[in-house]
Parts: C-alpha cells; sequence; structure tokens
C-alpha cells in the first residue's frame, strides 16, 4: 500500500475518502478552493493545499493545478473521488505520467465508456442489450429531428458526455423538439464542454437499476449487487436503495452478469457502475431491460451497496490500485439486510427545486443513522458547486424497516436559513406509494402535488403559540393570551408563521424544538424550519399575491439565453431567460401576460440573487 494520498475533490467525498485512509494509516492531503478554505475535510486532512479561486475551473477541474500540489507534497498516490477529473483520461494519463498512482479506472477504459454513443456500440458487441436510438456523427439539427421521428415521440436527447442528469432532455412532441435539443446542447456544452447528443427511445414506466462492479489488474471480475435510483427529480437521483425493489432472482443474474460483461469488455480495473434503465410496466425482467452508460468511477450512492455487503469499497478501490487482489470472490458476497440512501439539497422543493445558498447558522443532522456530510453548523452554501448538504443512509433488516427509519432520520433535521429538501424526504419515506415500491423515474412528477406545498398543521401553529406565549412571560398586559378581565381564560392567539397569521391556542407537549437568531425566531419539526413571531398588521397572503411584473434571477448565476426583447409580447409562463446556476439550467417565465418594458441583462451576463432582470407590465386596453 502507498504512504500517501491526495484526494483531487472537496466536501462530503474528501471526507470519506479521508475516513478510509486513516483507518488503513495513509497520510492524506487535501485540495481547496479559496471558497472551500474553512471546510472541514481541510481541517481532516494531514495536509491541506489551496489551488485556486472558487470557480471550478480555476481549481478543482484544474490538472495542471491539482498535478502541482502532488509534486509538492510528494504525493504517492491520487484519489479523484467522484465529479470534477474522475472521469476524465486525460488528466488519469498525466498523473501516471508524472509517477502517480492513479486510484481510478485506466484511461483506455474512460475513453471507451467516456462518450454515450460510443460505449453503447461497444456495449452491443459485447452482448449487452442497449436501448434503441440514434448516435451518429451527422449532428445536424435536421438529421437529429429526422432521427427523432423515426424512433418515436417521446425521446431523450442526452448529451454523450453527459452525466448526473445534466444535458439530458425529454421530448413529447415535435414542436419541442428544436428548442430542447438547443436547451440540452448550451447545458452539455456548459457542463462537459461538449455540445455532441444523441437520441434515443424515452421508456415509459422507467427504472433506473444501475450494478456495482470491480475488476483488478490480475482479470479477477465480481459484482456487489444492483441499486435501485429510480426516484429523481430532473434525471438527478434523489433516494437510491439497495437491493432493488422487485427484483426477482433471473433478472438479478441477468443484469449483474450483464455488467460483469461490460466490465470485462473493457479491461476495467477499480469501482464502476453498470447502468441499466428498465421498463418496468409490467415488473422488472431481463428482456425490457438495457443498458444506458458506464460510470467509471464510485459513485455518490455507493454507501447503500457498502452497508448490504459490509464492504469497504473505498478500501477496495486503494488495494486494487495498490496492485492487490479483488479482497472478495464472487461467491464471497452476499446481501444483508436493505439500505436505503437520500440526498440532502440545499434546495426550495417549492420553489421548483431552486437551490439555496448562505451561511448554515444552524445545522443539526440525524445521530442514529450513517451520514455522510461534507459541511458543519457555521459554513456556507455557495452557488459555485453542488448544493449537497449530505447523504442519509438508513440499513435495516428488510425495506419497510429501512424507509421507517430514514423517514424519521429526515424529520430530525434542522436548518437555517438555508432551506432544503429535508421535509420532502422524510415524506417520501413513509409515502404508502413509494413503501410498497411503486416507484419509476417519474414518481415525483405525478406525486408532487400531494408531496409538496408544506403548509403548517394546527399542532404546529399552536406549538408556536406556546413557544411565543413562554417568551413573553407572566405579564398580563403584554400576554398573547390568557389574561380576561371576566371570564374564563382565553387560550387563543394569533401568530405569524412563516409570514402568514392564524389562530393557535395554548397547549402543552409537542415535538418540535424551537431555536432563535438574533430577532428570528425558529420552528422546527419534521425537517422543516418555520419563522414564527407576532401577527403583523395587514398581513399579505403571500400565496394570493399576483406580483407587479418584477422578474427576478432567484439565485446567482450566469444568463446563457435571452428569448425576448424590450416591447415584445408575452403570455403567462412564456421563456424569458435562460440562466446557469449550480451546474443546471434555471428559466425566468413570464408571471402573467403582458409586454416586455425592460430587460437589464443579455447573454453573458453575471447576475446576483434577487437581481431584477426583466419588467413585464400589463398591455394597456
Amino acid at each position: 500500500m502507498f504512504e500517501s494520498l491526495l484526494i483531487a475533490n472537496r466536501g462530503e467525498i474528501a471526507r470519506r475518502i479521508i475516513r478510509t485512509t486513516r483507518r488503513l494509516g495513509i497520510r492524506t492531503i487535501a485540495v481547496y478552493s479559496d471558497a472551500d478554505a474553512g471546510l472541514p475535510f481541510v481541517k481532516e486532512a494531514d495536509e491541506a493545499i489551496a489551488i485556486g479561486p472558487a470557480p471550478a475551473r480555476e481549481s478543482y477541474l484544474s490538472a495542471e493545478r491539482i498535478l502541482e500540489a502532488a509534486r509538492q507534497t510528494r504525493a504517492s498516490a491520487i484519489h479523484p473521488g467522484y465529479g470534477f477529473l474522475s472521469e476524465n483520461a486525460a488528466f488519469a494519463e498525466a498523473v501516471q505520467n508524472a509517477g502517480i498512482v492513479w486510484v481510478g479506472a485506466p484511461p483506455a477504459s474512460i475513453r471507451a465508456m467516456g462518450l454515450k454513443d460510443a460505449a453503447k456500440e461497444l456495449m452491443q458487441r459485447a452482448g449487452v442489450p442497449v436501448t434503441p436510438g440514434y448516435m451518429g456523427v451527422d449532428q445536424s439539427d435536421e438529421r437529429l429531428f429526422r432521427e427523432a421521428e423515426t424512433v418515436g415521440y417521446p425521446v431523450l436527447i442526452k448529451a454523450v458526455a453527459g452525466g448526473g442528469g445534466k444535458g439530458m432532455r425529454r421530448v413529447d412532441t415535435a414542436t419541442e423538439f428544436i428548442q430542447s435539443l438547443a436547451s440540452c446542447r448550451r447545458e452539455a456544452s456548459a457542463s462537459f464542454g461538449d455540445h455532441h447528443v444523441l437520441v434515443e427511445r424515452y421508456i415509459q414506466n422507467p427504472r433506473h437499476i444501475e450494478v456495482q462492479v470491480f475488476g483488478d489488474i490480475h482479470g479477477n471480475y465480481v459484482h456487489l449487487f444492483e441499486r435501485d435510483c429510480s426516484l429523481q427529480r430532473r434525471h438527478q437521483k434523489v433516494i437510491e436503495e439497495a437491493p432493488a425493489p422487485g427484483m426477482n432472482a433471473q433478472t438479478r443474474e441477468a443484469i449483474c452478469d450483464a455488467a460483469v460483461r461490460a466490465a470485462k469488455a473493457v479491461d476495467y480495473v477499480g469501482a464502476g457502475t453498470i447502468e441499466f434503465i428498465a421498463d418496468a410496466t409490467e415488473g422488472l425482467c431481463p428482456d425490457r431491460t438495457w443498458f444506458m452508460e458506464m460510470n467509471t468511477r464510485l459513485q455518490v450512492e455507493h454507501p447503500v451497496t457498502e452497508a448490504i455487503t459490509g464492504e469497504d469499497l473505498v478500501e477496495w478501490q486503494l488495494l486494487v490500485a495498490a496492485g492487490e487482489s479483488l479482497p472478495k470472490s464472487q461467491d464471497e458476497l452476499t446481501i444483508n439486510g436493505w439500505a436505503v440512501e437520500a440526498r440532502l439539497y440545499a434546495e426550495n422543493p417549492d420553489a421548483g427545486y431552486l437551490p439555496s445558498t448562505g451561511h448554515l447558522l444552524h445545522l443539526r443532522l440525524p445521530t442514529d443513522v450513517r451520514v455522510d456530510s461534507g459541511v458543519e453548523q457555521g459554513n456556507e452554501i455557495t452557488p459555485f458547486y453542488d448544493p449537497m448538504i449530505a447523504k442519509i443512509i438508513a440499513h435495516a433488516p428488510d425495506r419497510q424497516a429501512a424507509l421507517a427509519k430514514l423517514a424519521k432520520a429526515c424529520g430530525q433535521i434542522e436548518i437555517w436559513p438555508v432551506k432544503s429538501n429535508a421535509n420532502l424526504l422524510a415524506r417520501i419515506a413513509a409515502d404508502d406509494d413509494f413503501c410498497v415500491g411503486a416507484v419509476d423515474t417519474g414518481f415525483l412528477e405525478r406525486h408532487g402535488p400531494r408531496l409538496l406545498g408544506n403548509d403548517p398543521q394546527p399542532a404546529l401553529i399552536d406549538q408556536a403559540v406556546a413557544s411565543l406565549v413562554n417568551a413573553y412571560g407572566g405579564d398580563p398586559w403584554t400576554a398573547l393570551s390568557g389574561f380576561r378581565i371576566a371570564g374564563e381564560p382565553d387560550l387563543r392567539a394569533r401568530v405569524n408563521v412563516a409570514g402568514l397569521t392564524y389562530w393557535g391556542k395554548l397547549t402543552s407537549g409537542g415535538s418540535a424544538s424551537v431555536a432563535t437568531f438574533g430577532d428570528a425566531t425558529i420552528l422546527f419539526d419534521r425537517g422543516t424550519a418555520w419563522p414564527i413571531g407576532l401577527p403583523v398588521a395587514d398581513q399579505v397572503d403571500l400565496k394570493k399575491s399576483t406580483g407587479d411584473g418584477a422578474v427576478f434571477s432567484p439565485m446567482p448565476g450566469l444568463v446563457t439565453a435571452v428569448d425576448v426583447a424590450v416591447g415584445a409580447k408575452v403570455a403567462m409562463g412564456d421563456r424569458l431567460v435562460t440562466m446557469e446556476a449550480m451546474k443546471m439550467e434555471h428559466t425566468l417565465r413570464a408571471p402573467f401576460d403582458g409586454i416586455i418594458s425592460e430587460l437589464r441583462i443579455s447573454p453573458g451576463s453575471k447576475v446576483s440573487e434577487n437581481q431584477l432582470v426583466a419588467t413585464v407590465v400589463k398591455e394597456t386596453p
């Protein structure tokens, strides 16, 4: 085993790797950008090197700066984590040419599987079933449009160099195709520096099933069973589990064998994931499951595989990179129980999953489950990187017990003032449909109306009354409730909860916790943070407010497209501006029918949070 390891990544990824290297006695070296100087992984590493400004292209995506840090610290090996340069063949070669051990897939394997179109052709030759579609070199709008017609709508446009849900668009009709193609190409270019796409059949009732594989330099290959990653939003995974619900022995054997064939076809070494798409209309079966892509790295969701197998996959990576054989053979690997992982994001699900940034003044994460987090209380969620706060992983003897454990854990999460999806995760884990395994990639789209829109319940309003009554003490002249000159005490009071005024009653008990930050009092309940306070006169019902036509940027970002001009007529919902933030495209739309009276941005403009970008006025008769 090597003596020192440089981790070419950040956040929870770096912390996860440090946990294993510390146990193995390997010296760890962290690299960090200016924005990450105060994060836990920097302190936990044995040594840390600053590598540049906050933008990833000037720090974590700079092969030169990372290699220079490795030379300065005399690192024996480099672990790329997942994301950033982990699937960059040129970087892998540069590491090896510098005489440093690369803890990742061979560069040739990365290249073979790095482009979705070439990978699918290779898999076809290896006898692995692939999704029908077009993967040709002719990338003209006309050719892609014709191929979409041939495949039949709905189709999926995918960046050939894509991953993580970036550069991917579902198209339901021919009239949407060209606009969706342009948007997909922009996002692909911004995320991967490659605008090439493929078109493939969109699978109805799709399940996303993936298989963890490992290979070593001695020609040994194993799979560590499957994971189900079907619970997604915007093609990004939200909840993953292992094993897959509804998986039968025949289908498991078929897809796991196909995954191993795929790894062998590219002489794979190290940790990799073979992703499949399954048409689950009639349940999982071998003849309706197709290869999608291979991720030539460790996956974000690897903890669920670790939980059911009892193996440390980072340790496996290090052993293989050091030239040793796989720690176990296929016959020695078994499934033990059920594991579920929820991705806790800094985002607002009720506002279209817009990312949320800011300082974590208050952060409480559950303690009775595995938590992989890159931040702690007092750290900042910045707009420069993925908005994940933590991964919450529950393991139990069966699926129902694991989901119950996850729901309880997510309900205990307390975050302020950054918004999060904790309440949504708790609701999903306890949802009847999800609990019986009725899940596919469209689950959140279908069930969003009942899983989102988190209004305060009567018990929570009563809890707010109790908290404020206690805060104002026993003075009868300022008390919010209780005091009456004659008659029984009035135990009702008006309180402000999340900007709206409610009547509640003074009761004892309640499960919510309360914290005060300056002038703000926050009540935490089931993963949601509720600002509470005294009623405000003439309170405006924000849910019924239509706005004055001002369109603001919801977060810091870069304007990539402007679809209107001053004087243009627009209808409610029309696309006005497209911006890129936190590695995703976001669309700003017209709040009502009207005319564009003002535009304050142009393509290439950088905008800050809550910056006015456009104004729509109603057309005068």
